[in-house]
């Protein structure tokens, strides 16, 4: 499949969207889950469709204890396992001797470093021969994040990029889970909007927007761990379906 064929791909609804993604592709699909709001909707979705869908997540090594425990909760929910993708132990150790094990809070390189050898280089492995890639963005998460469509072709990994959820809002989605029973991290519920590694996340404070607490000490423009991102450092617009 090429940028060619996004116009098969569409569906008003999220169900209908996925469904529409995987009728349109012949190979593999992956959705990279990191069990936050939005990817828990998506994976209920995926599960009780029962749609041909590789679901993983990439294990940074320091997620909170909670995200580890929805890990398992949905597992055992839906009757599935969640395949796992770790850094590489070499790199890893490396870069925790040149940089410290939170020298990340120093200097942008060493985020960037660390959420390469966590994320960036995992999902590579994760996504190697896939021909469709599932995320959970939704375009009011954040300025960097306003022009996402539903499908786009990612020249990075060569592949058709979905993201089904793009066009709803947070509300939109938490009524959702609610509704189906979905299982959702008990941190939502305590101003953690967004989550991802327990060192780089806090609370949101009055009034903040909805990423606010992810790597809060950089400046809003540079907040992506780099798993949508290009060589310039900036989010990645992909060619978008017509």
């Amino acid at each position: 499949m090429s940028a060619a064929d996004l116009s098969r791909i569409g569906g008003i609804t999220p169900g209908a969207r996925l469904a529409s993604l995987r009728d349109a592709v012949d190979g593999r699909i992956v959705f990279t889950t990191s069990f936050g709001l939005e990817d828990q909707a998506i994976a209920h979705l995926i599960f009780t469709q029962g749609l041909k869908i590789d679901v993983v997540t990439l294990d940074t090594g320091r997620l909170f204890p909670s995200t580890y425990a929805l890990w398992a909760e949905t597992e055992e929910r839906y009757g599935v396992c969640i395949r796992p993708f770790y850094p590489d132990p070499d790199r890893l150790a490396d870069f925790v001797a040149d940089w410290g094990i939170n020298g990340f809070y120093h200097a942008k390189e060493a985020r960037s470093g660390c959420c390469g050898i966590r994320k960036v280089e995992p999902l590579r492995r994760a996504l190697a021969g896939a021909a469709g890639w599932v995320t959970g963005f939704r375009a009011d998460q954040s300025g960097q994040r306003g022009a996402v469509d539903l499908a786009a072709w990612d020249e990075t990994h060569g592949l058709i990029k979905l993201a089904p959820l793009f066009d709803c809002t947070r509300a939109q989605v938490a009524d959702f889970c609610a509704a189906q029973d979905v299982p959702i991290n008990p941190l939502h519920a305590q101003g953690y909007l967004s989550i991802g590694c327990e060192p780089c996340t806090r609370a949101l404070r009055p009034g903040e927007p909805e990423r606010a607490g992810r790597w809060w000490w950089e400046s809003d423009d540079t907040k992506e761990c780099g798993l949508h991102v290009g060589t310039d450092g900036k989010l990645v617009r992909a060619k978008a379906m017509a």
